[in-house]
């Protein structure tokens, strides 16, 4: 790998855990969600059950550690402890940008977790725009194969690849790449926005290409053009960033925009989203799964030990909703009637 791209992911977990990142002036619309408090339960906190299923692969938890990094001395650390810790607690591991898998050999090891996580399924990772930019299927099954992972996401990251130096700007006609991907790779394809959403009618055109599920990642955490702003030399991109800090898609107006217009398409809940109750709350709205990130990823660079404990907190904030509005399953919540908005 070019010490360049090393150095971008070195800089951006520094950043990211460091700085503020998460924009100004937006937020990712759980406060507008609350449940209507079920006084009278009728059912025993201790026979609740959060299993649910990956593309058929059973799941303790409907939560996911989301794409964070990979390709750095210091991603290989955290990547470890994440997928001891998603392995112990059944989370869904989904690695940060694989591209540098192919670029260079040299930090393969950041992203090769299937040995701490054997059961673990694991979503590999790549920005779709690569598709404009040589990569073929032939790399991406390089990339399944390298990490062993159960599912490719496609990420969609324009306005962070404007700002970026040397970002790869060229979106055009990806659409008819990701279909002729989705009908080639043997695992299921995803997409995944990084922190500004996903519009209902964006993705009705990827499911209809044949894209697997929809990763929303809202406005609301992480903001990516923040992130490039904290790094960027280049006055007039770092002043241009400034402008987009509020920019994007609130995490729970683009789960409920994706799923009125995909019925049956798993749906992934993610950006911003830091607590049980905030998964809870994607939920009851209309995601499958949800996924956190930057939330976990001070722990992550500290041990499995120092994770286990909060996605432990994690999990019983989950719980105490289902029980607080009487679901028993995963089934139940996702389908109650005890939601405001």
């Amino acid at each position: 790998m070019s010490e360049s791209i090393h150095k971008r992911k070195s800089e951006h977990i520094q950043i990211v855990l460091n700085e503020k990142v998460t924009g100004d002036e937006i937020t990712t619309g759980f406060e507008s969600v609350r449940f209507l408090h079920n006084a009278l339960p009728e059912i025993d906190f201790n026979e609740i059950d959060t299993r649910t299923n990956f593309f058929g692969i059973p799941q303790k938890t409907p939560l996911m550690i989301s794409s964070m990094t990979g390709g750095a001395e210091l991603a290989e650390q955290i990547n470890r402890n994440l997928a001891i810790a998603a392995e112990e607690r059944g989370w869904i591991l989904a690695l940060g940008s694989s591209r540098a898998l192919i670029e260079s050999s040299e930090y393969h090891t950041s992203f090769q977790l299937r040995k701490y996580a054997k059961t673990t399924p694991i979503i590999a990772n790549l920005g779709a725009v690569q598709l404009n930019y040589g990569f073929t299927v032939d790399e991406c099954r390089q990339i399944i194969e390298i990490t062993e992972a159960n599912a490719l996401v496609l990420h969609l990251n324009s306005l962070q690849e404007v700002i970026q130096p040397n970002g790869d700007t060229n979106f055009k006609n990806l659409l008819p790449k990701i279909e002729q991907l989705c009908s080639k790779l043997a695992v299921p394809v995803g997409v995944k926005e990084v922190g500004w959403g996903i519009d209902g009618k964006v993705a009705k055109s990827l499911v209809d290409s044949g894209i697997a599920f929809i990763d929303v990642a809202g406005a609301g955490g992480t903001s990516w053009s923040q992130v490039e702003m904290f790094r960027s030399k280049d006055i007039i991109r770092k002043t241009a960033a400034q402008c987009f800090s509020n920019w994007g898609i609130p995490t729970v107006h683009s789960i409920l925009s994706v799923r009125s217009e995909i019925s049956s398409t798993p749906v992934i809940a993610s950006g911003g989203i830091k607590t049980g109750l905030d998964v809870a709350k994607s939920l009851a709205i209309g995601a499958n799964f949800a996924g956190l990130g930057r939330s976990l990823l001070k722990e992550a660079t500290e041990s499995p030990e120092a994770l286990l404990q909060l996605m432990d907190i994690r999990e019983l904030e989950l719980k105490m909703a289902m029980f607080a509005i009487g679901a028993r399953t995963i089934e139940e919540l996702r389908n109650t009637d005890r939601v405001i908005y």
